[in-house]
């Protein structure tokens, strides 16, 4: 039974209880994982899973729901041709009604064919920001998703967009914090042992940190692990 199914206020219900457990979501791996195993639910898909942008434009699959995805995923991250690349390319919605008469991707739909999909359903994650992602739905039926599938993967994408950026501004601020413990740790070391104040022990940190094109964190890690600044 997918959400279309269920009477009354029971989409409503469902993705108020979706919130609550992204809310309650320990980062962003888990975050995808609650997203893409609530999408075989609430569509009733076969397969599903999110394709996510990290640093440097590369893509990372943190979450699929069977390894069918993940060898999707692959054939597009190859040859950069296919659904998911339209649809986080150009920030669209692509729908694949049958991969065995679509014809915008011939060797895409026959590969994905021969794995036993039919139909694909691809919504970007979009912020403010950008997109940081999409959605993968993916069925062995042919014509699986229509119009009323599609709006509710529409709010499945808003709700995982949300999510996944809370997830790694918090991991980015956890990062800056523990980056901060290490300069000041380090910072302490060089105050003792030299007799230096705050903002000359700082200055020496970031002296080495730029002549060896080395992280400002990594020097303090180096600092504080072995008691001598880098070479």
């Amino acid at each position: 039974m997918s959400l279309l199914d269920l009477p009354g206020g029971g989409v409503a219900e469902r993705f108020a209880q979706l919130a609550i457990d992204l809310h309650d979501s320990g980062g962003v791996e888990e975050t995808v994982e609650a997203v893409v195993g609530f999408a075989l639910q609430a569509l009733a898909c076969s397969h599903a899973g999110v394709a996510l942008i990290v640093r440097g434009g590369r893509l990372e699959i943190p979450a699929t729901t069977d390894p069918v995805v993940a060898e999707i995923y692959a054939l597009q991250l190859a040859g950069g041709k296919g659904p998911l690349a339209e649809s986080m390319g150009n920030h669209v919605v692509v729908l694949v009604r049958d991969t065995t008469t679509d014809d915008r991707w011939p060797e895409w739909a026959g590969k994905v064919l021969e794995l036993g999909v039919r139909s694909v359903l691809d919504v970007p994650l979009t912020t403010a920001a950008g997109t940081v992602g999409v959605l993968g739905l993916y069925s062995t039926q042919p014509d699986a998703f229509g119009p009323d599938e599609e709006a509710i993967a529409h709010i499945l994408a808003r709700h995982a967009s949300v999510a996944v950026a809370s997830a790694r501004h918090e991991k980015n601020l956890a990062q800056a914090v523990d980056a901060r413990k290490l300069v000041g740790q380090a910072m302490g070391i060089l105050m003792e042992r030299y007799n230096l104040d705050g903002d000359r022990a700082f200055a020496i940190l970031r002296r080495y940190s730029q002549t060896t094109s080395t992280k400002l964190q990594d020097v303090a890690a180096q600092l504080i692990e072995t008691r001598k600044l880098p070479h």
